[in-house]
């Protein structure tokens, strides 16, 4: 076995005695925060009276212009995780003898994990090893880990949990505007709009700072619809509430696109300027009638009516999508329908108006652009191109025919473990409770021959691994992350870790080393992200000209961002000036890059040579397609994988709960939260409790074809008499994934997380 300097513990984080600005470790609004030393009695001195071992507190930063120095509870109580009495701080390692984990040595740990690996391939193939990233890891760690597999492994299996997150409308946005970010323009746009329809997103609870963009909105006059099956928090402060069915979001987007035509509110000129595909999509969409998607939906005529006159009537105005209509088996159809819409009304491709993407995970936009995707190479380059291949290759100093090709999604890789995929390493997630029909993917996970993970806590997941390897978080180690505008930040180390935990780059170099690859994985972030500069230059997702000292001196560079204008180009048929008459994103004028940047897709140019600016809005002047038309896609409504029947009547759909975090590993240590947020339960209408016989507080159990879970009853009007809630944050008997369905969209391969059909019953005692 090889031994290098990833065998030596990684340098420390460097700690500090002074204030750092940094980043919230959650969602992927990646919130501005500074962290500030505490007292050594371990106080921290915050109104809440809090203590912790970590050594620093969460203070506002104010100048950060994402969330203007507000923060939600998992922002503030977040370093609560850095303490040693609820994190890993050891390598864990299982005993032929006990069967259990129990301590060891990093040598000893890292020498498993890689003789596990190599084993696995030389008895297999490469492709029977897997690996699984995360939509949390940043930039430099999502990069190598990709890197890792196709270049040390040589696998092709590898893919990510943020193909849970947005990878629906992420193909939609390809289709439709041959780019995929999941804003378009700066989140501050937000409150200058007209009106804004948010569909199947509960900002309120799920990343809360923002939704003051939404109340600036309104105070200055615009308005806003709420689309969700539930009145949620962020419904109640909808000018408009439409609550359809689960699953029916298509035929309501196709309905509300009817109207627009039958009502004389199509932006002609627009279609004929910047768009192709209208007459399809228009016949699609005519066959959508108002009464049918009244029967259809729920939602009634009028309501529907109302929609699209505050939509048009306002003189600019946005679609946000969030998981609702994404996490579904025709998720990526979904969200197209809503693209047709904002195409047809000429509200796209200018300043304050357009479609747009609510990214969920800290860096699910990032995590897929640099290659833990298993169709992607970094820069957001297709897998399967030539010559993406050919670049990426010559960055990584290897063959380009020894790169594998694509591999298979998220839920197909789960589903593989223990049959063509027979070992795994695991970094930053959690399937054991975040996948669908989650007992299934239990019993392959421990069926595999060898699982490794690396993890900040012991999860559900990391609890079956033969070896359990402790890693840095946020507060620990430096590096970037990408916003949901596509802004790129830098978060800071502000302490050290403890003595026992390495970061996850000094992880994949002792790895590297010990399976023969001695450079090329290095555990500095700054000379990994320098790599994937160069990886990601000319790419779609060109991070070429960003640098840490940029994003520091900027507050973030929003990508696209070449090197220099020049490598921009300076001559792009179609290309025209930006309304640079708009207000910009905080100070800034409207101007993107330039028009000649694939990615880009159209905004006025910078001189040539000058220091490339970075691109807050996108498609000002053209779409980032081959001829700078955007494309509309055909669509019709058709059933969920699922519907309900006289054994499963009632529709089941999940979420997120304001002071918990996806599958809850790092959110359930935290007592604050859990004292919010206690455990799971199954929210239903008065009506469907009166059937069930069940009280408040009642014991219910929620039954698919997949399993069964169970949960206390908490009744309410804020949903729809057919339709249960549960959210998704917790293991043991409450897991609300163990019922869901893992039908699969068939673009972008997300599993349907949103609809099945259950039965509720009261639960036996």
């Amino acid at each position: 076995m090889q031994h290098a300097p990833g065998d030596a513990p990684a340098s420390p984080a460097s700690s500090t005695s002074a204030s750092v600005d940094t980043h919230c470790p959650y969602c992927a609004l990646q919130c501005g925060m500074t962290l500030r030393p505490t007292a050594a009695d371990g106080r921290t001195g915050t109104d809440s009276g809090a203590e912790t071992d970590s050594g620093v507190e969460v203070v506002e930063r104010t100048a950060f212009p994402v969330n203007r120095g507000a923060l939600c509870g998992k922002g503030r109580t977040a370093p609560a995780l850095l303490s040693s009495r609820v994190r890993l701080t050891e390598p864990l390692v299982r005993r032929p003898d006990t069967g259990g984990l129990e301590p060891a040595t990093w040598e000893e740990a890292l020498d498993r994990v890689a003789e596990g690996l190599a084993a696995t391939g030389r008895a297999h193939g490469p492709d029977a090893v897997g690996v699984f990233g995360g939509g949390g890891l940043t930039n430099e760690k999502a990069y190598a880990l990709g890197k890792f597999a196709r270049v040390v492994l040589g696998t092709s299996q590898i893919d990510y949990n943020g193909r849970f997150c947005m990878s629906s409308a992420a193909a939609a946005h390809q289709r439709a505007f041959g780019l995929d970010r999941g804003l378009p323009f700066p989140l501050a746009d937000v409150s200058r709009t007209g009106c804004v329809i948010l569909v199947g997103s509960n900002l309120a609870e799920t990343m809360p700072p923002a939704l003051r963009y939404l109340t600036e909105l309104r105070e200055a006059g615009g308005r806003l619809i709420v689309i969700d099956p539930r009145r949620t928090r962020t419904a109640e402060q909808a000018d408009l509430h439409l609550a359809p069915r689960p699953g029916t979001d298509l035929a309501l987007a196709l309905g509300l696109l009817h109207l627009v035509v039958a009502e004389g509110r199509v932006d002609e000129e627009f279609i004929a300027r910047r768009t192709a595909g209208w007459e399809e999509a228009r016949a699609a969409a005519m066959a959508h009638w108002p009464e049918l998607v009244e029967r259809i939906t729920g939602v009634p005529v009028p309501e529907l009516r109302r929609a699209v006159s505050m939509f048009c009537d306002a003189e600019n105005s946005m679609v946000l999508t969030a998981r609702g209509p994404e996490q579904q088996s025709k998720g990526t159809d979904t969200v197209g329908a809503w693209i047709n819409l904002c195409l047809a009304t000429g509200r796209a491709g200018r300043p304050l108006s357009g479609y747009g993407c609510l990214t969920g995970q800290g860096n699910g936009q990032g995590g897929r652009e640099h290659g833990q995707k298993a169709d992607q190479l970094p820069g957001y380059r297709k897998l399967d191109d030539p010559a993406a291949r050919a670049h990426v290759a010559g960055v990584w100093g290897v063959d380009p025919d020894a790169l594998p090709g694509p591999g298979r999604s998220a839920y197909e890789l789960l589903d593989a473990l223990g049959g063509d995929v027979r070992g795994l390493l695991l970094m930053g997630s959690n399937p054991l409770v975040s996948a669908p029909r989650a007992a299934h993917i239990e019993s392959r996970l421990r069926s595999l021959d060898f699982l490794a993970v690396a993890d900040v806590v012991l999860s559900e997941t990391a609890a079956l691994a033969d070896v359990v390897l402790p890693v840095a978080q946020w507060a620990e180690e430096t590096g970037t992350t990408t916003n949901l505008e596509g802004r790129v930040i830098l978060r800071r180390a502000a302490v050290s870790p403890p003595p026992g935990v390495r970061t996850d780059l000094a992880v994949l170099n002792g790895l590297a080393a010990r399976l023969g690859w001695e450079k090329g994985f290095p555990a500095d972030p700054e000379e990994v992200f320098d790599e994937l500069r160069r990886a990601s230059a000319g790419g779609p997702a060109d991070y070429s000209g960003i640098t840490y000292r940029r994003i520091a001196e900027e507050d973030g560079v929003f990508w696209p961002c070449p090197e220099t204008a020049e490598a921009a180009g300076t001559d792009s048929e179609g290309a025209g000036s930006a309304d640079r008459d708009a207000p910009g994103p905080e100070a800034a004028d409207v101007t993107g890059s330039h028009p000649d940047t694939p990615a880009a897709g159209g905004a006025s140019a910078p001189r040539p040579g000058t220091l490339h600016p970075g691109t807050p809005r996108l498609f000002l002047d053209r779409f980032a397609t081959a001829d700078g038309r955007a494309r509309f896609v055909p669509v019709s409504h058709r059933p969920a994988a699922e519907e309900p029947d006289a054994e499963y009547p009632v529709l089941l759909t999940t979420g997120r709960v304001l002071s918990q975090y996806q599958s809850g590993a790092q959110t359930r240590r935290v007592a604050e939260l859990n004292e919010a947020a206690p455990g799971p339960f199954v929210q239903l209408h008065p009506l469907l409790a009166d059937r069930l016989g069940a009280a408040e507080g009642a014991s219910l159990a929620v039954v698919s074809r997949r399993g069964r879970t169970v949960a206390p009853a908490r009744i309410s009007r804020d949903i729809r008499p057919d339709t249960v809630f549960m959210p998704f944050h917790w293991a043991g008997p409450g897991r609300a994934n163990t019922v869901t369905n893992p039908a699969l969209d068939p673009v972008s391969r997300m599993p349907e997380f949103k609809v099945c059909a259950v039965r509720v019953e009261l639960a036996e005692d």
